[in-house]
C-alpha cells in the first residue's frame, strides 16, 4: 500500500471545459483508488473586503458550477464519493497548500482567464512546480488512448520517484510500461558502444521492478536525444500517461519546472504527471 492510500484526488475546478474534462480524470481515478474526489474552486474577489454581500454573490456563483462539476464525476465513476468547496483566494496558494494532504491533485491544461494562445495555463504550471503531491495536467480534447504508461528516468536518482508512480499505476490499470531515457555523446556519429551500454544500464536498473511485478509488461528504451521530452513525447503515440520526475517542489512564484516539464505540459496529447 502506498503512503497516500486513502488520501483524497483534488481537482481544480472554474467554469472552463479544460476544467471538466480533469474532473472526469480526476473522478475515474479517485474511484480506482477507493477515495474520495474534492472539487475546489478557488474564488478570487476583487471589490474591497468589506463588501461581504458581493462575497457572497461570488461564491453562490461557484457553487453552481461546483454543483455541475459534482454531476459530472458521478456521471463518469458512478459511485465515486465527491466533495466539493470554494473558498475565497488565489487557485494556486490553495491548491499548493491543499496538496500536501492529497493523493494527486487534478487541473486542466487552461482555465479560465487564461492567457489567449498560451500553451499552458499558469496555474497548472504554478501549482505543478510547487505541490506536495504529484500533480496530473490533462490537456483539452483528449482522445481515449489505450497504450502505455510513458516515464522518463535519467541516472541523478531525482526521477526514481516518477518510476515508482508509472510502475504502481499501471499495475493498477493493467497497462504496459516504457521507461525513456534519452543520453546523448556529443558526437556527431552516435557511438553505438555508448547507446548499447546506455540501453544494458537501464534494463539492469529495472530488473528489480521486473521481479516485484512479473505479470507487468515493461519495456526499457535508451534514445539517443538531448531533447529528453521530445524523446518523451515520441515514445509512443497512443500513450495514456507521461509520468516525469522533478528535483524537488520549484518556486510557486515562477512555476518553474525546467524545459522538460514545461515542454510535456504545453504539447502532450496524454495527461501528464508530475512527480516530486
Amino acid at each position: 500500500m502506498t503512503a497516500t492510500a486513502g488520501r483524497p484526488v483534488i481537482a481544480g475546478v472554474d467554469a472552463s471545459a479544460a476544467s471538466f474534462d480533469a474532473v472526469r480524470w480526476a473522478a475515474k481515478e479517485a474511484r480506482r483508488r477507493g477515495t474520495t474526489l474534492q472539487l475546489l474552486h478557488a474564488c478570487v474577489f476583487e471589490g474591497a473586503p468589506s463588501r461581504a454581500h458581493d462575497s457572497e454573490l461570488l461564491l453562490e456563483h461557484a457553487h453552481r458550477f461546483l454543483h455541475r462539476a459534482a454531476e459530472i464525476a458521478r456521471e463518469q465513476a458512478p459511485g465515486v464519493r465527491v466533495e466539493t468547496s470554494a473558498r475565497l483566494g488565489l487557485a494556486v496558494d490553495l491548491l499548493v497548500a491543499e496538496s500536501g494532504g492529497a493523493a494527486l491533485v487534478v487541473l486542466g491544461s487552461h482555465g479560465l482567464g487564461g492567457l489567449r494562445g498560451a500553451l499552458i495555463g499558469s496555474v497548472a504550471l504554478r501549482v505543478a512546480a510547487g505541490a506536495f503531491c504529484p500533480v496530473v495536467v490533462v490537456p483539452e480534447d483528449r482522445p481515449g488512448r489505450t497504450g502505455p504508461i510513458v516515464v522518463g528516468v535519467d541516472p541523478s536518482g531525482s526521477s526514481e520517484h516518477a518510476l515508482r508512480f508509472a510502475i504502481e499505476e499501471a499495475a493498477a490499470m493493467r497497462a504496459p510500461v516504457r521507461v525513456v531515457h534519452a543520453w546523448h555523446d556529443g558526437l556527431l556519429v552516435p557511438d553505438a558502444d555508448i547507446g548499447s551500454t546506455e540501453q544494458r544500464e537501464l534494463e539492469a536498473h529495472l530488473a528489480s521492478w521486473a521481479r516485484k511485478y512479473p505479470a507487468l509488461d515493461i519495456t526499457a528504451q535508451a534514445v539517443r536525444d538531448r531533447i529528453a521530452s521530445r524523446a518523451l513525447l515520441n515514445a509512443d503515440p497512443d500513450a495514456r500517461l507521461i509520468v516525469v520526475g522533478t528535483r524537488g517542489r520549484g518556486p510557486v512564484a515562477g512555476g518553474v519546472l525546467g524545459s522538460t516539464g514545461n515542454a510535456l505540459l504545453a504539447h502532450a496529447a496524454c495527461p501528464v504527471v508530475v512527480v516530486h
